[in-house]
């Protein structure tokens, strides 16, 4: 049997939903929401992970699965799509995720050692000088199994949300490049506290995808040769365990005059003013899991995609990100 499997930073979700949790249902915010829902029926996923979803209060008395549930059933109407959450973050924008519970189970199966927990300080040696220094992940990973029906396991998931590489307050040169290379190191540490876990879980022979804004590319660039390692190859895992490394379900990047292709997103660089396309959404799978038609649902790239095309203003207009997507073949 195959499954489609997907990735979406919905940008700012929350925004969609009233302070009870109910989806809006007038102005601007229903409006994208149905832009939103037409993306979803066309990539008809059974399993999608959500950056940036609605937020969940500590107290549990709103939860992102719950509002996106509720948002299935005004949007998606006649859809079989369930909600799953995991630790709250101290902010907002969740991790989360909907799947259709008549071909899927998914389960939150967190860590909960001590010194393991993904809600927890941890310690990371980030500069290769044998000291470990603390920190912490802002927005826990969303740890799931996905079960067939039949509670057959298929695969452990994360969908992550790592440390953003901008700097938005005012400074100076000198004071960016420190804040660019705090943040950097906690991009670092956060991967590779994922990656720990990943190496966990290979080591039990259970099969794993990572997916979710990275907030980084694979290729080393003329500032990531400064620390000689990326974020994404940090998931991807140690080349001298070759059966444990992860596969992008993405062709490689090319870099052109606009930027990376294929990309899922853009930004303005804050020194030259221009804009970027960037590949910093991805999908990473260990390799007992066969897959094929990876893509990213760019409209401007993906211009001989019809299913792509029949949906490019809402792609355009819902988010700031564009999904990604693959088939899993069991």
């Amino acid at each position: 049997m195959d499954y489609q499997i997907g990735v979406y930073n919905i940008y700012w979700m929350r925004d969609l939903f009233d302070k009870d949790g109910n989806p809006k249902t007038s102005g601007e915010e229903k409006l994208r929401s149905e832009w939103i829902a037409e993306i979803i029926l066309a990539m008809d996923p059974d399993f999608l992970g959500i950056v940036e979803g609605p937020n969940t209060l500590v107290s549990q008395t709103k939860t992102a699965s719950a509002q996106l549930e509720l948002w299935t059933q005004e949007f998606l109407p006649g859809s079989n799509y369930k909600g799953v959450h995991g630790f709250p973050s101290p902010g907002q924008q969740e991790l989360c995720a909907i799947y259709k519970a008549d071909r899927l189970k998914v389960l939150f199966t967190p860590e909960t050692e001590a010194g393991k927990r993904f809600d927890e300080p941890f310690l990371m040696d980030t500069t290769d000088r044998l000291i470990k220094e603390q920190y912490k992940h802002y927005r826990p990973p969303l740890e799931l199994s996905i079960l067939d029906t039949d509670d057959s396991f298929i695969s452990r998931v994360i969908v992550a949300h790592t440390k953003s590489k901008g700097i938005f307050d005012k400074v100076d040169f000198a004071r960016y490049e420190q804040l660019s290379k705090r943040d950097r190191l906690r991009l670092f540490a956060e991967c590779m506290h994922i990656r720990e876990r990943v190496d966990g879980y290979l080591e039990k022979g259970e099969q794993t995808m990572v997916m979710g804004d990275i907030n980084d590319g694979f290729e080393l660039d003329f500032y990531e040769n400064k620390f000689s390692k990326s974020a994404v190859e940090l998931l991807m895992g140690d080349p001298w365990i070759p059966e444990f490394i992860l596969k992008s379900v993405l062709p490689r990047p090319k870099l052109n005059a606009y930027g990376w292709s294929p990309n899922s997103s853009r930004y303005r660089d804050r020194i030259t003013g221009d804009e970027f396309n960037v590949l910093i959404d991805h999908i990473l799978v260990s390799q007992g899991l066969p897959f094929k038609n990876g893509k990213v649902w760019n409209p401007y790239t993906e211009k001989d995609d019809p299913l792509i095309q029949s949906v490019k203003f809402p792609l355009i207009k819902a988010s700031d990100h564009f999904p990604v997507s693959f088939t899993l073949t069991q």
